[in-house]
């Protein structure tokens, strides 16, 4: 597993043919749960995917989880959302860089690609968007809420780098 600058990873993805680009996964690292979202074979839009819980006492067990959703699902590269910034180190960017960390480690993830992107308001604007449904369940709340916020971390990475692939090529 390789670390890329956003803009790299997207155009090591489409440098290779269609039959071997694969997908990208967003992710919504947080104490309890990752959000997941996957794009499109055309890596243009991102859909709510999935929830897993997070093992923090075997990383093991989620490299695992992952490794199957690589194989399964054609994974080429993970976004990670990462609360960026500018003056501050926050302890959450530390906690999902340590579980990146703990996930390369593993060494089951050979030739995959990931990049960080930031994911400020991501959760409170979801939060927002999801308060009118009034999901009584707590936890259908929160794995909802998880899920959709991979959503908007991988649908901006997604409209970021088309806007910039856009203005960079030739007419």
């Amino acid at each position: 597993m390789r670390q890329m600058k956003p803009l790299q990873l997207f155009h090591d993805l489409v440098k290779t043919t269609q039959k071997e680009r694969g997908r990208l996964i967003g992710l919504d690292v947080g104490d309890k749960y990752v959000g997941l979202a996957l794009s499109d074979f055309d890596n243009k839009i991102a859909s709510p995917f999935s929830v897993l819980v997070r093992k923090k006492t075997n990383i093991n067990l989620m490299a695992a989880d992952f490794k199957s959703l690589v194989s399964k699902y054609s994974l080429k590269g993970f976004v990670i959302g990462l609360p960026f910034d500018r003056h501050l180190v926050s302890s959450d960017a530390v906690k999902v860089k340590v579980f990146i960390d703990n996930l390369r480690r593993t060494n089951m993830f050979d030739g995959l690609k990931y990049t960080y992107w930031n994911e400020c308001f991501t959760s409170k604007n979801v939060e927002i968007l999801i308060k009118p449904l009034n999901l009584n369940h707590p936890v259908h709340s929160k794995t909802m809420l998880d899920k959709f916020a991979a959503v908007g971390i991988l649908q901006g990475y997604l409209d970021y780098v088309y806007r910039k692939a856009r203005l960079i090529a030739p007419e």
